[in-house]
């Protein structure tokens, strides 16, 4: 398992997003993730479904720009589990409004050109390390990172999908793509 071999790399946190499992796989899926990064000491975040992060103890739940206004709901609903919320969040008035509803942390993107987006603008880096300075919340860098631009985010935690996951040796890049950097996690 790709994922598996990424946590083996250094990965210390696992964004389970899959938006085309019913609950009852996605709640399978989440419950056999949530061992492995026990296993690993890496955290596990849920993307939008906080019934199955409830259910599996995940680290966090993660909510894309759109429903950022279901974070004070969410927050209610895990009580005191002690469970981050992060969004999604794509230029300075979604931090803001992130950082407004509560979120803990935001993921900026895209930061590079990306695969599943051809075509669509992108912050650069420049304007990503100026947002992410000015932010009101702490920001981890997303999309169309990989070891060629990984450098122009140093100081900054990064997330990334296929840079780890369609590799030959996904552990070999999750070690190559932290080499060099302190090891920061998420926030």
């Amino acid at each position: 398992m790709a994922v598996e071999a990424a946590l083996r790399g250094g990965v210390d946190a696992v964004l389970a997003r899959e938006k085309a499992m019913d609950s009852a796989r996605l709640l399978a899926f989440c419950s056999r993730l949530r061992a492995l990064t026990r296993e690993f000491g890496a955290r596990l975040i849920v993307h939008t479904q906080a019934d199955v992060a409830k259910a599996v103890a995940a680290d966090g739940v993660h909510v894309s720009e759109r429903d950022m206004g279901e974070i004070p709901a969410i927050r209610r609903w895990l009580g005191g589990q002690g469970a981050s919320i992060s969004a999604s969040c794509h230029d300075a008035a979604s931090l803001a409004r992130a950082a407004d509803l509560g979120a803990d942390f935001a993921l900026l993107s895209p930061v590079f050109p990306t695969a599943s987006h051809p075509g669509a603008p992108h912050l650069g880096p420049a304007r990503f390390r100026e947002l992410a300075r000015e932010a009101p919340l702490p920001v981890v860098a997303l999309g169309g990172i990989g070891p060629d631009n990984r450098r122009e985010l140093a100081g900054f935690p990064v997330a990334v999908i296929r840079a780890i996951l369609n590799a030959a040796d996904p552990e070999s890049a999750a070690r190559d793509m932290s080499a060099g950097f302190p090891a920061r996690g998420l926030p």
